[in-house]
């Protein structure tokens, strides 16, 4: 070893104590979890909660599932409406979700077109057996109570469809009805007549037929044959 290559040595390892020295005198930011609950993020992925009155059993996020790893069972149970034919509905029965195989992707959250499936940030779910990280609907709904409440609208941003479409429906059964279109006046009339088209006259029509190409007659059908170039 060269006295250059030793002298390298040295000032790697004073600059590695030197590191440590500074360190020794912090304050350690360690969280002494489980005691001390960790800060997560306002939309962290935890587990998938179920709310089991919007489910309709559309079977819409089992098919999109990438894993596969969503179980629905149901029946039909027939319904009487008063006044009306009896009608048949999904019962839900089964739903489970096998978190050994869900990869988080959050498909199956997008695609439900009622919200019935929500993020939970809860995720202290660990099994000693990788059989019970199958989930059940009474399991799932008991995370839906962990479920934090969605952020709160942009005042300055569009209000939503539904919402502009609720307001407008309540303005026009508070302003009497649909806006009419008001009555014609005989004035008005008068004028949408002046400007239509006159009707045509039958002098006018004469006229047009007098302009009209003349039919061809017998006696001049053989003088063109008679011009006609002879094959």
């Amino acid at each position: 070893m060269t006295a250059a290559e030793a002298g390298l040595g040295a000032t790697g390892l004073a600059r590695g104590l030197a590191v440590t020295l500074r360190t020794m005198t912090r304050r350690a930011a360690t969280r002494q979890y489980p005691d001390v609950p960790p800060d997560l993020p306002p939309r962290s992925r935890g587990v998938i909660a179920l709310f089991e009155e919007n489910c309709t059993v559309c079977m819409l996020c089992a098919r999109e599932c990438p894993d596969w790893c969503i179980y629905i069972d149901s029946h039909k149970e027939t319904v009487e409406v008063a006044g009306g034919r009896a009608r048949q509905r999904n019962v839900l029965d089964r739903f489970g979700i096998d978190f050994a195989l869900c990869m988080y992707c959050g498909i199956c959250i997008e695609v439900c077109p009622f919200d019935a499936l929500f993020w939970s940030p809860e995720f202290e779910y660990a099994e000693y057996d990788m059989a019970d990280l199958t989930h059940e609907r009474d399991r799932l709904r008991e995370w839906m109570w962990t479920v934090p409440p969605p952020p709160a609208l942009d005042p300055a941003g569009q209000p939503a469809k539904e919402v502009a479409a609720a307001a407008k429906a309540a303005e026009v059964a508070g302003g009497g009805g649909a806006t009419e279109r008001p009555a014609e006046r005989p004035a008005d009339r008068a004028v949408e007549r002046a400007t239509e088209r006159p009707a045509e006259r039958p002098a006018d029509r004469a006229a047009e037929r007098a302009t009209e190409r003349p039919a061809d007659r017998p006696a001049d059908r053989p003088a063109e044959r008679a011009t006609e170039r002879p094959r």
